[in-house]
């Protein structure tokens, strides 16, 4: 299915560039819409490298004569070479090569929002650079910060929203020590709180849900005098998230947000008012959530994380037989 898929969008494309009726203009535009449609959810490399292969050719189609369409195709071809799978960061790379050379001409040329967007891209290479040590999350973040000049929250919450929880995404990997840990960590939860200052549920539910989700998640790794506190903001955040993430719908999304608000209740009296008393219920309730984790991620091939969760149900296990015990 997927290889006749990217079979057909390629002798589309073959046809769009062997018409004499288009223009070279209109033969760079088709080859682009085409790729893009490869690009939007592939399903295997082949669409990816016929991606690359498409931008390539409307790049050399438009010489010098047309510095704009060529400066777009080069965009889209550092989002394909952005997206390539695996472990190498040659694709990174190479994406932040042809983007470097696209943003002049856009910053000329073209829109500030396609000078933003650019800049949003730019900045995700760099943050998928830092592992490498090929990037720093410095480069990331004031990328970032460019983009946001332009992607004003009251004018475009999406992009203001997506923009700060990358940002806060970046702070959390930074490596830092003493009171900069406390300060990285603290500045991603403000940033996640900024973006949901903006961000309503019933207009963009998936950001939404994602940026409570985060949000939970820099809550509960937070160094604070008041970490029971923390705590229930998190499990306030995971059931904001909820309210998006289901199991019909988004499965694997969902069992990550009920994995970590099973992380919260391993930890969390059941009475805060009497921490002494343990946590029993909650135990019980973080197994169900684990369990049910454990079998999304074992169905949709995500090993890793089921054995994340299946080493958290052996430890809370250990836990239960020790209350059982006293009891």
């Amino acid at each position: 299915m997927t290889q006749s898929f990217t079979d057909s969008a390629v002798k589309a494309a073959t046809a769009a560039v062997e018409s004499e009726a288009a223009t070279v203009a209109e033969k760079v535009q088709m080859l682009s819409e085409i790729s893009r449609g490869l690009l939007q959810k592939p399903k295997g490399i082949e669409q990816i490298e016929a991606a690359v292969l498409l931008y390539r050719q409307a790049i050399e189609l438009c010489g010098s004569e047309y510095p704009l369409l060529k400066a777009r195709a080069t965009v889209g071809l550092g989002i394909a070479l952005r997206t390539y799978p695996g472990e190498s960061s040659d694709g990174l790379v190479a994406a932040k090569k042809v983007f470097e050379t696209a943003l002049p001409i856009l910053q000329q040329q073209a829109s500030p929002e396609e000078v933003a967007e650019l800049q949003m891209n730019l900045g995700l290479v760099f943050q998928a650079l830092v592992p490498f040590n090929l990037a720093q999350t410095k480069d990331a973040v004031q990328a970032y910060q460019q983009a946001l000049e332009v992607f004003t929250p009251k004018e475009y919450p999406q992009e203001y929203a997506i923009l700060h929880n990358n940002i806060a995404i970046a702070y959390l990997s930074m490596s830092m020590s003493g009171d900069g840990e406390d300060m990285r960590q603290a500045l991603a939860v403000q940033s996640f709180e900024e973006a949901l200052n903006w961000i309503i549920l019933t207009d963009h539910p998936s950001e939404y849900a994602m940026l409570q989700n985060n949000l939970g998640n820099a809550l509960q790794y937070l160094p604070s005098v008041h970490p029971v506190e923390n705590n229930l903001r998190a499990l306030e955040a995971y059931n904001e998230a909820l309210k998006v993430r289901t199991a019909k719908d988004t499965p694997v999304e969902y069992a990550n947000t009920i994995a970590n608000k099973a992380n919260i209740l391993f930890n969390l009296p059941d009475d805060v008012e009497n921490p002494e008393a343990g946590n029993p219920n909650h135990l019980k309730t973080a197994k169900t959530l684990y369990e049910e984790a454990q079998l999304i991620f074992t169905q949709y091939g995500e090993s890793e994380r089921a054995e994340m969760v299946s080493q958290a149900l052996q430890d809370l296990d250990v836990e239960l037989q020790a209350l059982s015990s006293v009891n």
